[in-house]
Order: C-alpha cells, then structure tokens, then sequence
C-alpha cells in the first residue's frame, strides 16, 4: 500500500520504500528540484524542507518518518509575490552559484518562525550548519536581518 504525504498543500501517493530518504522523494518521484542534493549526509543543507514546520535534512530522513505536511521552497515561493526572504535574498544578491540558496531560505525560514527578530548572533547560529562555497555569507545574512527587521525587501 502507497504511503501519501502532503507536499506544499497537495497530497501525493509514493511508492518508494519506507527507508528512503525523503529527499529522493521529493526529486525523483514527486520532480521538485528546489531540495538539492549535497553531501548526502546531513552537513551541507542543501536539502533543507521543513516538515511539521520544522526544518529538516532531507537526505537523511526516510519517508516513513513523515507524518506531517512538507513543504519545499517551492511551497514558500509560490502566490503572487515572492516571499519576503526570497525578495531579500534576490535584493541582497546573496546567490552566487545559487545551490545552497534554497537549504540556506528554508533554514532562514524555519529560524524566524520560531524568533521572529533574532540577532546577527542568532542569525549566525541558526544557519552555522548550513555550507555556501560561494563565500556570499555577509549577503545572506544581511538579507535574513532585513526580514527580521521587519523591512520591505
């Protein structure tokens, strides 16, 4: 019997295994391309979704633990305007190849959720696990804090 889960709103029948890990879900049977694949290992971030509204890795979390809605960037990107992390990000040029972008928003996402106005510190630390190659740290944070600062990005 398929297991269903609710991706961005929508329900979905699967029909990978119970150990898969959701990631692969998500990419290769359901096609979203926002969660990427880093390091296949819970390090990098790159596969960040939240599910419950938690923040998770999802390259390391099997299907069968899902018992609450995920949603992916996609989820939180969709409506008529982007949302406000994304249009900070976007305004802060804080994508340089781009990969760690979505893992890095969605971390962002999940921290302000749970402290709305956090400082550079926090900031710092809610995303310390989080990798960007890029080097474009300074931007993304200044685009988190605009957020958190409750500015229009």
């Amino acid at each position: 019997m398929p297991q269903r889960i609710v991706v961005n709103g929508k329900a979905h029948g699967i029909k990978a295994g119970p150990d898969t890990p959701l990631l692969y879900v998500l990419r290769d049977e359901l096609k979203f391309d926002g969660p990427k694949f880093g390091c296949g290992l819970a390090q990098c971030g790159a596969c960040t979704v939240h599910v419950g509204g938690e923040a998770v890795r999802s390259c390391v979390y099997p299907v069968a633990a899902v018992k609450a809605p995920v949603q992916t960037i996609e989820g939180i990107a969709g409506g008529v305007s982007p949302h406000p992390l994304i249009a900070a990000f976007v305004k802060h040029q804080a994508a340089q190849c781009g990969y760690c972008i979505n893992g890095m928003v969605m971390t962002a996402a999940a921290l302000l959720k749970k402290n709305p106005h956090p400082t550079r510190d926090e900031i710092i630390a809610g995303l310390d696990n989080n990798l960007c190659r890029c080097g474009t740290h300074l931007r993304i944070l200044a685009a988190i804090e605009e957020v958190a600062q409750g500015v229009k990005a």
